[in-house]
């Protein structure tokens, strides 16, 4: 009777055995998903770069409508941006910049119907964007596009006295830019983009005056400008700089 008992037990410890030694095994660590830059957040920088304009300049009524040449300009540009951004759909980045910079581009041609030396000055430039981009991780790939205004001043010399000033304009002039660009974080918060953005100023029609505010003529001016640039960002996010992907 005791061998009965024994080998029943026997059998049950060993029926019981792995199914216990297996509730006993040590479960494997569940990996962790690596952290993933998120673009949500806004931010604030610096740029510099280089700008080429062209500009065209037409005689307007009361005087026959005549073409009287165009030049480019061109030089340094310098400024600062702000904006922010929100990451959807994992990697979609639509965000909103403003920016404004200043510059020393000129340019000028001569005028052979009025036995001119037409000049321009650009001032500054500034733009309200919207941003759509597409990121991989830490860098993004983005096109803009939005509203533009700049600051120029046109001088009018002749030909016959060197440098005698004969009339003057200035304008504050509205218009729209695309642009495309790239932006890499360094850190969750520094980042560096490179872009070209292309602007258009459209036609406009300016009355220029003598130094002593007398009606020198009326031009329309055109203009096409190209802007290359780099620069920092600053980020922050309320949300934390980073996201995990699950």
């Amino acid at each position: 009777m005791k061998r009965l008992i024994f080998s029943g037990v026997a059998l049950v410890l060993a029926a019981v055995g792995p199914a216990g030694a297996a509730d006993m095994a040590v479960k494997a660590p569940v990996a962790v998903p690596p952290p993933v830059f998120s673009w949500t957040g806004c931010y604030a920088g610096g740029h510099l770069g280089g700008l080429w304009a062209h500009k065209n300049w037409t005689l307007a009524f009361p005087d026959p409508i005549t073409p009287v040449g165009g030049h480019d300009a061109s030089s340094w540009l310098g400024g600062l941006q702000a904006g922010c951004d929100y990451q959807f759909a994992n990697r979609f980045v639509i965000g909103i910049q403003g920016d404004y910079a200043w510059t020393d581009a000129e340019g000028s041609h001569i005028d052979v119907v009025d036995a001119t030396r037409d000049q321009t000055r650009v001032r500054s430039l500034a733009t309200v964007t919207v941003r759509l981009g597409y990121s991989w991780d830490r860098f993004l790939g983005y096109v803009k596009g939005g509203g533009a205004w700049e600051s120029d001043r046109y001088d009018r010399f002749d030909l016959a006295v060197p440098n005698l000033l004969i009339g003057s304009s200035a304008e504050t002039r509205g218009g729209w830019t695309l642009g495309v660009g790239g932006e890499y974080a360094f850190t969750n918060y520094l980042s560096a983009f490179a872009e070209y953005n292309y602007y258009d100023f459209g036609t406009r029609t300016l009355t220029f005056f003598t130094p002593a505010g007398a009606l020198n003529d009326n031009i329309s001016i055109s203009e096409r400008k190209s802007v290359v640039r780099a620069g920092l960002n600053f980020r922050w996010s309320p949300g934390g700089p980073v996201v995990a992907r699950y």
